[in-house]
C-alpha cells in the first residue's frame, strides 16, 4: 500500500510538470505568432519584420532577402558594424543648411503619390514609450531649395499597423536624398548633391544603397561614375519603386556644410575637398591627384583651357582673348559647356591642362578634375561679386590643393557700362540693387564681359610663376 502511494505521488508530480511545461510552451507560441513586431533586433543581426512570420516560420512571400547582400567581394573584409546609439529624436532640423534624419533598427522606404515615405519602428523595449512623430524633409543639402519632400514617421504601439510589409530586406545601410532642385546646373549638381553625398556615404566603403527621390534619369546617367564609386548597387528611384525596402540603418538627407566645400571637422573621417577631388579623379580613372602637371611632364608650353559661356557672363571678345593668351605662350583649349557633354571626355581634357580660365560660373566646377598645383583663374564680373566668387570657387580651390587666381574686371569691361552708361547706379552704386533684390538680374543674368587683354596680361604672368613652384 505504501509503495502504491509513492507511485501515485510520483505520477501526480510528473503530470504537473508536464502540464506546467505545456502551458509555458503554449504561451510562448501565442506570443511569437501574435506579436512578431517584438522580434526586431539591432543592426548586428538579421531583422525579423512585422508581417513576415507565420507560426514562427518566415513567409517568403513577404520577405525577400537579396543574395547580393550576402555576397562578399573577393579579397575584401566586411567592416565591423557599430552598435547603434541610444534612441533619440531621429530627425534634426536645427542646422541652418540642411535637415537630416538617421535611424537604426527597422527603417522602411515606400513611394507615395505626392511624397516618398520612410517609416521607422523603434526597438521593442521602446515601442510603448516612444512618441509617434512625423517630419517633412527636403532631403538635399540645402533646405532652401524646393525638392520633392520625404515624409519620415516614427511609429509606436498605437500606429504600428501603418508600417507597410517589407518586400525587400537589405543588410546594408541606405541614404535617401533628392536629385531635383537646381541640379541641371553643373555647379549645383556638385555643390548640392555630389559633394555632400560623398560626405554622407563615403564612410560606408561602397556597402550602402543610394535611394534617390525627385530623380531625373539623366542625372544618374551623367554622373554614373561618381554614384557607382560611392555604392556597389544600382541607384533606387524611390518615386517609382514598387517595393517596400527595409534597412537596418538609414539616413535621410545630405550633410552639406558649405557651398561646394566640406568642413573636415564635421565630416566622418575628417574628409575634406582634397579627399573629394582625389575620389572624383579615381572615379573617372584619372592619374593620382599628385601626378606631375602636364607642363612638368614634357609639355613645352602650359596648357590652358578657357571656358566660353554661351549665355550670361560670356566673353564677347573670345577670339581676341584666345589670341592674347596664345601670344603669352600658352597652348589654348576652348571649352563650350553643354548639358549633354560627356563627362568622361571632359574629365580627361581638364586633367591634361595646367590652367583653367573662366568667368564666374558653373564651368569652373571642372577644377575637380585638375591636378594638385594646377591654377584656376576666375574672372569676376562687375557688381560686388567678390564674396560669391570666393565662397563658390576660391575657398574650395584652395582646399582642393589648386591655386586660385582672381581677376576682377573694371567697370569698362562690363557690357553694363555700355548699356547704362558710366553714371548709372548699376555701375556707381551696386549696393542699391543688392538692397532691393534686383542684383541677380543685372550682375548675374544681364551682364557679359569684354575682357581688356592688355590689363589681363599680368594675371597670366602670375599664373606662369605659380606653375613653376
Amino acid at each position: 500500500m505504501k509503495s502504491f502511494t509513492n507511485v501515485s505521488r510520483s505520477l501526480l508530480e510528473s503530470k504537473l510538470a508536464v502540464g506546467l511545461f505545456a502551458v509555458v510552451f503554449l504561451a510562448l507560441e501565442i506570443f511569437l505568432s501574435a506579436s512578431p513586431q517584438f522580434a526586431v533586433q539591432g543592426p548586428s543581426a538579421d531583422v525579423i519584420l512585422p508581417g513576415s512570420l507565420e507560426n514562427g516560420v518566415a513567409d517568403r512571400s513577404t520577405l525577400v532577402v537579396e543574395e547580393e547582400d550576402l555576397a562578399q567581394p573577393p579579397g575584401e573584409e566586411t567592416p565591423p558594424r557599430t552598435a547603434p546609439p541610444p534612441l533619440k529624436p531621429i530627425c534634426d532640423l536645427s542646422d541652418e543648411r540642411y535637415d537630416g534624419c538617421e535611424m537604426w533598427g527597422d527603417a522602411r522606404t515606400a513611394n507615395g503619390t505626392d511624397r516618398s515615405r520612410v517609416y521607422f519602428i523603434p526597438p521593442p523595449s521602446q515601442l510603448a514609450t516612444t512618441e509617434a512623430a512625423t517630419w517633412s524633409i527636403r532631403s538635399q543639402s540645402r533646405k532652401v531649395i524646393g525638392v520633392r519632400e520625404v515624409v519620415v514617421r516614427t511609429l509606436n504601439m498605437s500606429n504600428l499597423h501603418e508600417a507597410p510589409d517589407c518586400t525587400v530586406r537589405r543588410s546594408v545601410p541606405a541614404v535617401v536624398f533628392a536629385l531635383g532642385g537646381l541640379t541641371y546646373n553643373f555647379w549645383h549638381a556638385f555643390s548640392d548633391v555630389l559633394v555632400p553625398l560623398f560626405t554622407t556615404a563615403r564612410a560606408f566603403g561602397g556597402k550602402v544603397e543610394l535611394v534617390a527621390t525627385d530623380a531625373p534619369a539623366w542625372f544618374v546617367t551623367k554622373y554614373r561614375r561618381v554614384l557607382r564609386a560611392l555604392s556597389q548597387y544600382e541607384v533606387v528611384m524611390l518615386d517609382a519603386d514598387a517595393e517596400v525596402r527595409c534597412y537596418p540603418h538609414l539616413i535621410v538627407g545630405l550633410r552639406g556644410h558649405r557651398d561646394f566645400d566640406i568642413d573636415p571637422a564635421r565630416a566622418p573621417g575628417n574628409y575634406d575637398m582634397f579627399a573629394f577631388r582625389a575620389f572624383v579623379r579615381e572615379a573617372y580613372s584619372l592619374p593620382p591627384p599628385t601626378a606631375a602637371l602636364p607642363v612638368k611632364s614634357g609639355g613645352a608650353k602650359p596648357r590652358l583651357m578657357i571656358i566660353l559661356r554661351r549665355k550670361t557672363r560670356r566673353f564677347v571678345n573670345a577670339d581676341a582673348i584666345v589670341g592674347a593668351i596664345e601670344r603669352a605662350e600658352f597652348d589654348v583649349v576652348r571649352m563650350e559647356p553643354t548639358n549633354t557633354v560627356d563627362m568622361d571626355a571632359v574629365s580627361r581634357e581638364v586633367d591634361a591642362c595646367d590652367v583653367l580660365v573662366g568667368a564666374h560660373g558653373a564651368g569652373l566646377t571642372n577644377m575637380v578634375f585638375m591636378r594638385t598645383g594646377a591654377v584656376a583663374v576666375q574672372v569676376i564680373p562687375w557688381g560686388k561679386m567678390e564674396p560669391h566668387s570666393e565662397g563658390f570657387f576660391g575657398a574650395p580651390a584652395a582646399h582642393m590643393g589648386i591655386w586660385h587666381v582672381p581677376y576682377r574686371i573694371a567697370a569698362e569691361e562690363s557690357t553694363l557700362y555700355d548699356k547704362y552708361g558710366k553714371d548709372h547706379p548699376v555701375i556707381t552704386d551696386p549696393d542699391v540693387f543688392y538692397k532691393n533684390g534686383s542684383n541677380a538680374r543685372y550682375y548675374w543674368w544681364e551682364q557679359n564681359i569684354r575682357l581688356n587683354t592688355t590689363r589681363f596680361m599680368p594675371t597670366l604672368e602670375r599664373v606662369k610663376r605659380l606653375l613653376q613652384e
